[in-house]
């Protein structure tokens, strides 16, 4: 008698869905942004690596009319809030940032979905992380980007507008996406 093929089935792996409204699987969207994150944060790194190892302290090079390259170093937070405070200054942004990156992990695990959202808290995230590593290294973070107009000359010493850098970028595109998003999220309803 011929034996019947025995056929065996192997079930497939059932997928189980961590999504919920608004959410995001663990696995999914939520890598895409810490990487996001992770690459503002490396690029930062590296521009203020090149402003280091290229300009002194002080220095400055004009590139345009109304832009400039400088090194500077600032031990407070942005426009140099606490700057001369004596040190602790340090401690205390360093903690802050380490709050806002938990924080903005939590969201993205929780909201990883939300695209602009998302993306927002990535580039805020990025930037925090980028002057994280400076301030834990240097004790202060390296600002190079200087930009000058006369028409900021009675608000800003000769027009200059504090100089910034790109972390200090990624954390304004930051919070104009949040905003953008939060009114988006309002229309809505």
């Amino acid at each position: 008698m011929p034996q019947k093929k025995q056929t065996t089935s192997r079930s497939k792996p059932r997928s189980v869905s961590t999504t919920s409204k608004g959410g995001s699987r663990a696995g999914g969207a939520v890598w895409l942004w810490l990487a996001l994150a992770a690459i503002i944060a490396v690029a930062d790194q590296y521009t203020k690596t090149l402003v280091l190892g290229y300009y002194k302290l002080g220095d400055v090079m004009p590139v345009t009319s109304f832009f400039n390259i400088t090194r500077l170093h600032n031990a407070g937070a942005a426009f140099s809030f606490l700057a001369d405070a004596g040190g602790w200054q340090r401690w205390f942004f360093l903690g802050i940032s380490v709050f806002a990156v938990g924080l903005i992990i939590f969201f993205l695990f929780k909201h990883g979905q939300q695209k602009l959202f998302s993306f927002a808290l990535a580039c805020i995230m990025g930037g925090a992380l980028g002057n994280l590593i400076d301030r834990s290294m240097h004790g202060f973070v390296v600002d190079f980007l200087d930009f000058h107009f006369s028409w900021l000359a009675p608000v800003f010493y000769q027009g200059h507008f504090p100089a910034f850098n790109l972390a200090d970028s990624a954390i304004f595109l930051g919070a104009v996406c949040l905003i953008a998003d939060e009114l988006l999220r309002v229309r809505k309803t």
